[in-house]
């Protein structure tokens, strides 16, 4: 995405990008930054929260008509728990919110991915 933005920036269209990855996002350089201490995936909150969504896309717009140089981060206010736990358990190999069965899966997804790629084989292994 970031480097979707630069290029649209590149022919004169204004770009903001919300994220959750600051380190990613900011390493690509994009003029504008809107960064949500969040889980990936959900950089405009959670789902269903309509208030908090339109308030993280109204400071992203406001972003937009604001920022005066390039590489310009703006860090929203809002948290997605109190309990900064979450953290703890999203970023883990254990995948706590996969049950046994599909942790199992996912496991061997990523093995027969790891094999095609040392095989310099293209794409997916059929059995994914």
């Amino acid at each position: 995405m970031s480097l979707v933005a630069r290029r649209l920036e590149a022919h004169g269209i204004p770009t903001v990008v919300y994220g959750c990855a600051r380190d990613i996002v900011e390493h690509c350089g994009v003029p504008r930054f809107l960064f949500s201490d969040f889980p990936l995936g959900s950089p405009c909150g959670k789902p269903f929260d309509l208030d908090n969504q339109r308030a993280v896309v109204g400071q992203g717009l406001e972003l937009l008509a604001t920022a005066t140089a390039p590489g310009t981060t703006v860090v929203t206010p809002y948290e997605w728990s109190p309990d900064p736990s979450w953290k703890d358990r999203v970023f883990t190999k254990e995948q706590p919110f996969l049950d046994p069965a599909a942790t199992e899966r996912w496991l061997n997804r990523k093995a027969a991915y790891r094999q095609a790629k040392a095989a310099g084989t293209k794409g997916a292994p059929d059995d994914l």
